[in-house]
């Protein structure tokens, strides 16, 4: 079944472009990345890393609109669990949250784009080695959960009352809101007219430590009225067992393919495809593909995805 509501994107970090400094991609120009995407089948990017894509909003406006796509929404990470970083993280936030916005006022966009908030994934050690397999001794203490959800809370009204957009966080492995119990956690201490979330299939699979391929439709029908966005991202069973059984930290599991191409992992896409058709979705699904140095090449994968998911009738 075709679906003309659910409109497929894909990202940056497909092409390489990733907002680890331990995940290096190979170095592709942003008018490439762009020419391949559009080539490929696709019809929105998210904004990747600051500087990665034109920041002024006139020659950014040029760039998607004359190739035809939109401006999904920017990936902003921000250590929550420290009240410090609030004021700067909150200025960096709405740094992009107005790029975005002032792109959509010229472009007029038919979804308005997202800001992505996330945690500062990657930087505590515990929690980056143990990714796909924390404890819940290795989260946040309650004092730090309300600190967290407060700055999430501060962050994304500010994001509506200054750019009037809406904010989504992005739940990812290596940072404090991996786990399913996790997510729910954010989400309960958050205001859900403020934050939704955007569920991340392969993150999600990973971090929940179930490679059955169930795990995902339990999420989304337990996050349902959360669910504003939706990243798509497969998940290879082998390797997160791999990765399970000899301690690989986060970095190590991405570059040994834990996040494989669509329909090559235990994600059920056609059950989310259908999921996503029963709850009216009509929105937008972002493909991620982490194509680092020996994974392939990004044109080609996108390709790939881009085919699988037209299989679907996506």
């Amino acid at each position: 079944m075709t679906t003309h509501t659910i409109r497929i994107g894909n990202g940056p970090c497909s092409w390489g472009s990733l907002e680890f400094a331990g995940l290096e991609g190979q170095a592709i120009g942003y008018a490439q990345m762009l020419d391949e995407l559009a080539a490929t089948g696709y019809v929105g990017t998210e904004l990747g890393d600051w500087g990665y894509l034109p920041t002024d909003p006139d020659v950014l406006t040029q760039e998607l609109t004359r190739r035809g796509l939109a401006l999904v929404g920017a990936f902003v990470p921000v250590a929550l669990k420290h009240p410090v970083a609030h004021d700067d993280g909150e200025a960096r936030v709405l740094r992009v949250a107005r790029l975005l916005a002032a792109v959509h006022e010229r472009a007029r966009f038919e979804v308005p784009p997202f800001l992505v908030l996330a945690d500062e994934n990657g930087t505590v050690p515990v929690r980056t080695q143990n990714a796909g397999r924390v404890q819940p001794e290795w989260g946040l203490s309650e004092v730090e959960w309300s600190v967290f959800a407060a700055g999430a809370n501060r962050i994304a009204e500010a994001v509506k009352r200054e750019a009037g957009l809406r904010t989504v966080f992005h739940h990812h492995c290596a940072g404090y809101v991996e786990t399913p119990d996790e997510i729910a956690r954010l989400l309960a201490l958050t205001d859900p007219a403020l934050l939704g979330l955007v569920f991340d299939t392969g993150h999600y699979t990973f971090g929940s430590g179930r490679y059955d391929g169930a795990s995902v439709l339990q999420g989304l029908d337990r996050f349902a009225d959360r669910v504003w966005y939706v990243h798509l991202k497969d998940c290879s069973a082998t390797v997160a067992q791999r990765s399970r059984g000899q301690g690989w930290d986060y970095f190590q599991a991405v570059r040994q393919g834990v996040f494989c191409e669509l329909g090559r992992g235990v994600v059920d896409f056609p059950a989310v495809r259908d999921w996503l058709q029963r709850r009216g979705y009509a929105g937008w699904a972002l493909v991620e593909q982490d194509v680092l140095p020996g994974l392939g090449t990004p044109r080609e994968s996108a390709q790939r995805n881009r085919d699988y998911l037209r299989s679907l009738g996506l």
